[in-house]
């Protein structure tokens, strides 16, 4: 079974707030017979169509395939929160790689962040850009941490966005009797993440890739001019950089062992009207700090965009019950309140919860796993593919030396193993552990 039709229909984006807001760009034509260019990218999110809009701004001749439509996957469905630094936090990245790639990982974080920033205005994307990204806790002792964390940010890094918040003030800000704290970035943001995809596509076909939808790669061959096969003919390249993410699928063995995917849930309520008070008084987006994670932030139209609940097979379960049970358990007094809009999306974790780039093959380039932060680390990987097809390769490295180790249990056994290890995360959760 392939992730990649196992809960979709086939060139059409799910029915989903946010393809129900955004406007489609007219379909791309699937490829048609055998074509040449200096690079093939495969996959048409975040990465794959930040790759081709650098590369072809630098003078290469782009393909571009993917098998849905642009933005079809993890990048038109996520919770699209810009947050700063790595999907790790810097405490536990200087212990894992020591002070020194800390900082450049920081960087190159800072980086990204700016990056999407940059592209929406350069490009005037519409996708409601909107500053402020909120970490709270539901105790105390965990809501010191918040606050240490912000205070290490300021003192190590120079980071001075981070606003502290004890109950009071952060239940001004959020009502939800479940948290009692947080931090609140300013320099972070949300957005409309279909939006911010359709927009980096058309950047990128008007900067001369050219891009194919409907076209399903079945094989990629490696070598000096690696080959990718489809279902609808072959592209011959100089390059080819491999941007599935959690569709990679088995296209490449060694970034499968160790780019896992998951599926996640999101759902929008009715419009709240002046109910929405009893969610959020500020606009700004909400993360909270269970392994399992809730997020949350209110739409351009008033209503509840809420994420929780995970799973780990290739059928998405009921979502509206798998989401309702955590919002709930948030914003209890919404009991009554309609789910308008319910929808899953698969996108990928590797074990060290950081994005894995790496050469898997002579020829190829991949990034993946961003473990959901990727609308800006995704966005940057493309741009750190396109920079080290151009000779600097600095970046990429930096990425690439992080430690990526495979999942214990082989492709048939790590999804098993992961569910039990997130069920007992989750108890831990439930019993406050």
């Amino acid at each position: 079974m392939d992730l990649l039709f196992s809960n979709d229909r086939r060139g059409e984006y799910p029915p989903s707030w946010y393809a129900e807001t955004a406007e489609a760009l007219p379909p791309f034509p699937p490829l048609d017979g055998d074509a040449r260019a200096d690079v093939c990218v495969v996959g048409a999110g975040y990465t794959g169509l930040s790759a081709a809009l650098h590369l072809v701004e630098a003078g290469f001749d782009v393909v571009l395939v993917e098998a849905h439509r642009v933005g079809f996957g993890a990048s038109g469905r996520n919770g699209g929160q810009l947050g700063s630094g790595q999907r790790q936090d810097q405490l536990a990245l200087e212990k894992m790689v020591g002070a020194d790639a800390a900082d450049r990982l920081w960087d190159l974080a800072e980086d990204a962040k700016r990056l999407v920033k940059d592209l929406v205005a350069r490009h005037g994307i519409d996708c409601h850009l909107t500053p402020g990204v909120a970490w709270t806790a539901s105790d105390a002792a965990s809501v010191r941490g918040l606050h240490r964390y912000a205070a290490h940010l300021a003192d190590r890094y120079g980071y001075t966005a981070c606003e502290v918040h004890d109950r009071d003030s952060w239940r001004a800000i959020c009502p939800s009797p479940d948290y009692c704290g947080g931090i609140v970035d300013t320099d972070a943001a949300h957005l409309h993440p279909l939006r911010l995809a359709l927009g980096l596509a058309r950047a990128a076909a008007g900067a001369g890739a050219r891009i194919h939808e409907g076209t399903h790669v079945t094989r990629v061959v490696p070598g000096t001019r690696p080959r990718v096969e489809t279902d609808r003919g072959t592209v011959t390249a100089d390059h080819v950089i491999l941007a599935a993410n959690g569709y990679l699928g088995s296209l490449d063995a060694g970034v499968a062992a160790r780019v896992m995917p998951i599926n996640n849930f999101i759902v929008a309520t009715e419009p709240l009207g002046e109910r929405r008070a009893e969610v959020l008084t500020r606009d700004i987006a909400v993360a909270d700090a269970r392994f399992v994670v809730n997020y949350f932030r209110m739409s351009h139209d008033g209503r509840l965009l809420f994420g929780g609940g995970e799973s780990y097979g290739y059928r998405f379960p009921d979502i509206r019950r798998t989401v309702r049970a955590p919002l709930l358990k948030v914003f209890p007094t919404l009991k009554d309140v309609r789910l308008d809009y319910a929808w899953g999306g698969t996108l990928a974790i590797t074990m060290k919860r950081l994005p894995y780039l790496g050469r898997p093959a002579q020829g190829v380039l991949s990034a993946s796993g961003y473990s959901g932060h990727g609308v800006g680390t995704a966005v940057h990987a493309g741009r750190l593919m396109a920079e080290a097809l151009r000779g600097d390769a600095s970046g990429f490295d930096t990425l690439a030396a992080v430690p990526a180790p495979a999942f214990p249990g082989g492709t048939t056994l790590r999804a098993p193993l992961l569910a039990l290890a997130m069920s007992w995360f989750a108890l831990r959760d439930r019993l406050g552990l």
